[in-house]
């Protein structure tokens, strides 16, 4: 009889954990859906007016190949 009880009450735990993390997991994600819709996309406007510095690559300076050559003369 105590070996029954047991197995019915770790069923019973284990079914209420899954539905517990599923609605913690279900919640969060309908959550965000809710709180940033457009979260995903890239964003299109710039509000700053400063632009997007960080959609241009850096230019590794110590490569000989990236330097910028300068006119020596002056005009």
């Amino acid at each position: 009889m105590n070996l029954e009880f047991f197995i019915v009450g770790g069923v019973i735990f284990s079914v209420y954990m899954y539905f517990t993390l599923w609605n913690i997991y279900y919640s969060s994600k309908k959550q965000r859906e809710n709180n940033y819709p457009n979260y995903n996309q890239p964003d299109t406007m710039d509000m700053d007016g400063m632009g997007n510095y960080g959609r241009f690559p850096k230019i590794d300076t110590t490569n000989p190949k990236n330097k910028v050559k300068r006119d020596s003369k002056k005009k």
